[in-house]
């Protein structure tokens, strides 16, 4: 698959355009509540087979089309950032538009091959690859690549500002993108008001939310360098985390445990055991928590923004290792029932003075993407076979995707050194058979 790829030529066509709202939209500043002070850009792909009862639309001439309606609805991502004199960001909702390119490929997508392994080279050539990360302040909120291959089938890649939407209101946007490019009503017009999560005056901070920096005991960061980083998928059918939940539960100590948290718990610890860590080696699983339908009153429905809790799990590498599955999964459940009302507002408060989490190699990020809903737009020709990031941003993020016809099995997609992914392979491995051998004494 690796020489294919290598051969992915994509050539952009004619002239960079910028794509403008519709219609006249308000020029206003946009307040950006402090779950939204993280300005990278986020990537993702959406992959289509064109169909022959299409009437043979151009693929990018609709999608430029639509996209101009729906910034009507979403005008802020026609703006940019920008900064007040208390050197926050806010969005100045210019109207300026979007950046959109045409392009095309010289494969078929079935060149490609499997898009659930990671292969950031190739999929990193299918989304707009010409912005100055350094340059936040110049650069548009959204930009829009329409990739055809030479099937007829199409990639659309997206680049998108993170401040103006997590997950949710993402999928939210690319569900009524679709909707008003099919001529239909939004299902859920977004709601632009982020004031309802501005901090309280004076900032209450009820919880601790702080985290401390790791010291690196195991020299793990050297191995990182040494090492050439490996990028793998492991994926998890329905009935393999059905059967892993029921594993994880046979001690008694769990009365209940979901896909997300079994799969977390077992990913936090193949990926400890397979980095050889020093026993007093203090190890952080970060994920994040919806904090919607947390708060009282929970946020206005189609509430576009981030709104998301970024909770810490943390223990020494013994601690963890030493203990069942169970007891880690335990922990993460405890950290989730923690996000009430009063702890999204505490945590608010809490980020009006700005933190940084400096990534470390005994730190994981975890990006749950699996329940978003990222397949279930459709814009014309159904639902994108695969919709995903293209790469992993940095070694420390793991990724769990949607997988499978119904969405309901999970992608693990993850890097570490050569060395590492051996062990964790094995270790899953294991786990599977494990399983396997639990289903058939059921």
């Amino acid at each position: 698959m690796g020489e294919v790829n290598d051969q992915l030529i994509v050539k952009i066509k004619g002239e960079t355009t910028v794509v403008s709202p519709a219609e006249e939209t308000p020029k206003d500043l946009l307040f950006l509540s402090n779950f939204d002070t993280m300005v990278a850009m986020i990537d993702t792909i959406y992959c289509f087979n064109k169909t022959s009862d299409d009437g043979g639309l151009d693929a990018a001439e609709v999608l430029k089309d639509g996209l101009a309606k729906v910034l009507v609805h979403y005008y802020p991502l026609a703006g940019c950032i920008t900064m007040n004199e208390k050197r926050k960001f806010m969005v100045n909702c210019t109207g300026e538009g979007a950046i959109f390119v045409e392009a095309e490929a010289n494969l078929t997508l079935d060149d490609i091959g499997d898009f659930t392994k990671p292969d950031p080279v190739t999929y990193g050539k299918l989304v707009y690859g010409l912005l100055d990360p350094r340059n936040i302040l110049q650069n548009p909120l959204l930009a829009v690549q329409v990739t055809k291959f030479k099937c007829g089938g199409f990639v659309l890649g997206v680049t998108m500002n993170h401040a103006m939407a997590d997950g949710i209101s993402a999928m939210e946007f690319m569900k009524s993108w679709g909707e008003v490019t099919r001529g239909l009503p939004l299902t859920n017009p977004p709601l632009l008001d982020r004031t309802i999560l501005k901090a309280r005056s004076p900032p209450r901070v009820e919880f601790t939310h702080g985290y401390e920096d790791i010291v690196d005991v195991s020299n793990t960061e050297a191995l990182f360098q040494q090492e050439i980083l490996i990028n793998k998928s492991f994926i998890f059918h329905p009935e393999n985390l059905e059967q892993l939940k029921k594993k994880a539960m046979e001690d008694g100590i769990l009365q209940r445990c979901t896909s997300f948290e079994v799969l977390t718990a077992l990913m936090w610890r193949a990926r400890t055991q397979s980095l050889r860590l020093h026993p007093d080696q203090q190890v952080r699983l970060l994920f994040a928590v919806d904090g919607r339908s947390r708060l009282d009153p929970p946020l206005p429905k189609g509430y576009f923004g981030n709104a998301f809790l970024m909770m810490n799990c943390q223990c020494s590498a013994s601690e963890m290792l030493d203990s069942p599955l169970s007891s880690t999964i335990e922990r993460i459940q405890k950290l989730i029932k923690m996000v009430t009302s009063d702890y999204v507002k505490s945590t608010v408060d809490y980020l009006e003075e700005p933190k940084r989490i400096l990534p470390q190699s005994s730190t994981v990020f975890l990006s749950a993407w699996s329940k978003l809903g990222f397949n279930s737009m459709d814009f014309v020709w159904g639902e994108p076979f695969f919709a995903g990031p293209p790469k992993l941003a940095i070694k420390e993020v793991v990724l769990f995707l949607a997988h499978g016809k119904d969405n309901k099995g999970i992608n693990l997609v993850l890097g570490l050194p050569a060395s590492s992914m051996k062990i964790f392979e094995e270790l899953f491995k294991m786990h599977v058979e494990e399983i396997k051998e639990t289903s058939a004494r059921l």
